[in-house]
């Protein structure tokens, strides 16, 4: 089931709980004759219980099915993804991530 991916600003802080987050890069990896789309972001938390802190994350929204196929009511690019459900390919594609950034918290959509 398809489902759609709305692009955010490169760089912008989005203010959320406890702090905000910044999506600082988005790619498409290819895999098997398709690509599959990922977002590199930095969350940072300000206050808690717990204290204060920050970590970087991609998440991996699918297949790319239309890239920026139209434009959301705040104008950003919407595309539609496939979610990827087979876990050999979501280990696949895991190891890539960390290969290239080193340490980062993966989510699948």
């Amino acid at each position: 089931m398809n489902t759609q991916y709305v692009h955010q600003q490169l760089g912008k802080d989005v203010e959320s709980f406890a702090g905000y987050y910044t999506t600082l890069e988005e790619n498409r990896l290819p895999y098997n004759g398709k690509e599959v789309l990922y977002v590199v972001g930095q969350a940072t938390v300000e206050s808690s219980c717990c204290g204060k802190g920050s970590f970087r994350y991609a998440q991996v929204p699918g297949y790319v099915v239309s890239w920026k196929e139209r434009k959301s009511e705040t104008g950003m690019p919407i595309t539609t993804v496939e979610p990827i459900q087979d876990d050999d390919v979501r280990e696949y594609i895991r190891q890539a991530l960390e290969e290239k950034y080193a340490t980062l918290q993966i989510e699948f959509w």
